[in-house]
């Protein structure tokens, strides 16, 4: 079951505002989307400051790379449920998607859009977004001063109708059926705008573009393109389990939300057209933006009452903690050698290695099977003792040895042409910078020291609760502080590899990699 700390549904402008708001606080982000946008008719953008006339498409794309670049994870899905998780388990939401995957979420954030509900007019759906429009600040420039109708789908739609003449003085008001008050008739009337009350029952077009309207008295309107306000109907349907109070006096009654977008679900936030539905891109960018960054602030609000949670325990025995580790299941890891060890020692002239932290002794078997004599350490009695069964295993026992040891006590290491630390990393007190620079005064003239360790929590270390401290290739070598007169850099980089967390979940890691040799 994978983690994320923010879980946002739909791609669109709110949902990727959303997602780089939180990947550039460091979030673990997952964007599930369909591939369905509300605004897959239209060509162009128009009143977005820096894109105007650019395709949507466009901006999705640019979008999406930035996002990624921050390490925000896409998924094309549809999310089919999302509800509170089991009672004991740690605050969040349990998402469904297409496929019976489950995933699991501090928090949720809807950002799926509305799908527009047309009037069943034959040719109408055929033209929307193109000729067919519903946002005179959308495409009323582009239709300016051409035959221009609006088709009322309710009263609301007169505020349409006084916004479109603005773009055109031939403009056709289309009633169908609906009883206009003096009042409204007057305002009309004022601007020289036409009303037509037999309603309009088809669309005729030629070579693609919309030439007029027919009305069930048999004429025809002619017409260059035509507006309508849709009902709009939020995507919302995989929330109900929740049961949010919705606002009834927005049209398509959508989920009502605080002004930053806050739900009465005090982790599950909405975003876009999902929440207003007549929000325009700038606006969903900026309902995104906020709801990115109120979501943080709950995050991080979390991250403060777990913080004072563990530090209000009393500090837990190191060797304890390890030994109950892996004293709680017959094996902990894999037993395949890291695939970064493996690349990089693959080209070494075999000798005396030492594996600092070696587990349950996958490195060291692999290493004593390409010809390496090697002597594991670890804090754990039983992981010492599961690696040297593993090693008389693999025929390999006569080149290996394993001594359990708490690092942090020895003072001095015995030489070896290859030191290597694989993930030292500790939810409890571990002096991991000193041990590795005392372990590199064991390095013998032509020797190297590798550390390879996590560039972010793997997924299984959970977001409540106190992880091992992780740190850069970049990091690691400023903070061992060896002279570069005695030591060079070999390799100094981040790599991605597949992996299999302790529940046998197939998960991708980044790895940083630290390679120097002794001069």
């Amino acid at each position: 079951m994978q983690k994320w700390d923010a879980l946002i549904v739909g791609s669109g402008p709110a949902g990727l505002a959303a997602a780089l708001m939180l990947g550039r606080a460091r979030r673990r982000v997952l964007v599930v989307d369909d591939d369905l946008p509300r605004n897959r008719f239209a060509a162009h953008m128009h009143g977005v400051v820096g894109f105007d006339g650019v395709a949507p498409a466009e901006l999705a794309a640019r979008g999406r790379a930035e996002a990624e670049g921050y390490g925000v994870v896409f998924r094309s899905a549809r999310v089919t449920g999302v509800a509170d998780t089991t009672p004991g388990q740690d605050a969040g939401l349990r998402v469904t998607v297409t496929g019976g995957d489950t995933l699991t979420a501090r928090v949720v954030i809807a950002a799926s859009g509305v799908v527009d509900e047309l009037p069943a007019i034959p040719g109408l759906a055929e033209h929307w977004g193109t000729h067919v429009l519903h946002c005179p600040y959308c495409h009323g420039w582009e239709v300016r001063d051409r035959r221009l109708g609006v088709l009322l789908t309710s009263l609301f739609g007169l505020h349409q109708a006084d916004l479109v003449r603005q773009w055109s003085a031939d403009l056709t008001v289309f009633t169908q059926g609906l009883a206009l008050d003096d009042d409204a008739r007057r305002r009309i009337d004022a601007r020289g705008t036409r009303i037509v009350a037999a309603p309009v029952t088809a669309l005729t077009s030629a070579d693609g573009a919309l030439t007029g309207a027919t009305l069930a008295d048999g004429t025809t309107v002619p017409l260059d393109a035509l507006f309508v306000a849709a009902v709009p109907r939020p995507r919302d349907a995989y929330l109900d389990a929740l049961d949010l109070p919705r606002d009834e006096n927005v049209p398509g009654r959508p989920i009502a939300t605080d002004p930053q977008g806050r739900t009465a679900h005090p982790r599950v936030w909405i975003a876009g057209n999902i929440a207003q539905p007549y929000a325009n891109v700038p606006l969903s960018l900026g309902q995104g933006s906020m709801a990115g960054a109120g979501v943080n602030m709950v995050l991080v609000e979390d991250d403060i009452r777990t913080a004072l949670a563990t530090d209000a325990a009393p500090p837990a025995d190191p060797a304890a903690h390890w030994e109950a580790r892996y004293a709680e299941r017959p094996t902990i890891w894999s037993g395949r050698v890291n695939a970064a060890l493996a690349d990089v020692v693959a080209s070494l002239a075999p000798g005396r290695a030492l594996d600092l932290g070696c587990g349950e002794g996958g490195d060291a078997v692999w290493l004593a099977r390409a010809g390496w004599q090697v002597t594991g350490l670890d804090i754990s009695p039983t992981a010492v003792e599961r690696a040297r069964r593993a090693a008389d295993d693999a025929g390999v026992g006569e080149r290996t040895r394993f001594v359990a040891t708490d690092l942090a006590e020895v003072s001095a290491f015995e030489p070896a042409d290859l030191v290597m630390a694989s993930f030292l990393h500790s939810t409890v007190d571990l002096p991991r910078t000193a041990i590795l620079r005392r372990a590199a005064a064991a390095v013998v003239p032509g020797g190297r020291l590798l550390v390879i360790g996590h560039a972010e929590p793997p997924p299984w270390a959970g977001h409540h609760g106190r992880h091992a401290p992780m740190s850069t290739p970049s990091e690691d070598r400023a903070a061992l502080a060896l002279d570069p007169a005695e030591w060079e850099v070999e390799i100094e980089d981040l790599r991605a590899r597949p992996a299999t967390s302790p529940d046998g979940e197939a998960v991708t890691l980044r790895d940083g990699v630290l390679l120097l040799r002794r001069r």
